[in-house]
């Protein structure tokens, strides 16, 4: 059972939020700042020195809390994108899509000036429950959430 703990001890950055635009052949492109780049690189590193496994490719949950610097207000969607991002560069998720990620509960943003960091808690899903079988066959089209209207 997959119970991994992972620190990035750098301020919590978004992806979204630290685009630039360059122009391609005339193009419009968007692509990481170089303030991105620069976190990814280095929170790269550091989860290295924390994971030497192989990528996980069965579903887990992650969630994570994210210690900001200051209390200005940020999207949690966005921390995640860029979290989840770093950790499967740094090859420990194999992908961030939904058949590994299946949740991420959990998540929060909290505020802590003195010491900025991303905390990471991964864990394995030993058995579907009822509500992930019940999404699932929403997924499919085979289904009604219990109580709706169509389920009922």
């Amino acid at each position: 059972m997959i119970n991994a703990h992972i620190n990035i001890d750098l301020p919590p950055v978004s992806k979204k939020n630290s685009q630039q635009i360059i122009r391609i052949n005339g193009r419009p492109c968007i692509i990481p700042s170089k303030q991105y780049k620069a976190y990814e690189k280095e929170a790269v590193e550091l989860i290295r020195q924390q994971w030497t496994d192989e990528p996980i490719g069965e579903p887990v949950n992650v969630a994570m809390v994210f210690h900001m610097p200051t209390r200005r207000r940020v999207d949690l969607v966005n921390l995640q994108e860029a979290a989840l991002d770093v950790l499967v560069k740094a090859g420990v998720l194999a992908d961030d899509n939904c058949s590994i990620v299946t949740s991420m509960d959990g998540s929060v943003v909290g505020y802590d000036k003195n010491n900025p960091r991303t905390e990471i808690v991964i864990t394995g899903k030993e058995e579907s429950t009822d509500d992930e079988q019940t999404a699932e066959s929403v997924r499919r089209g085979k289904g009604h959430a219990p109580g709706s209207a169509a389920g009922v």
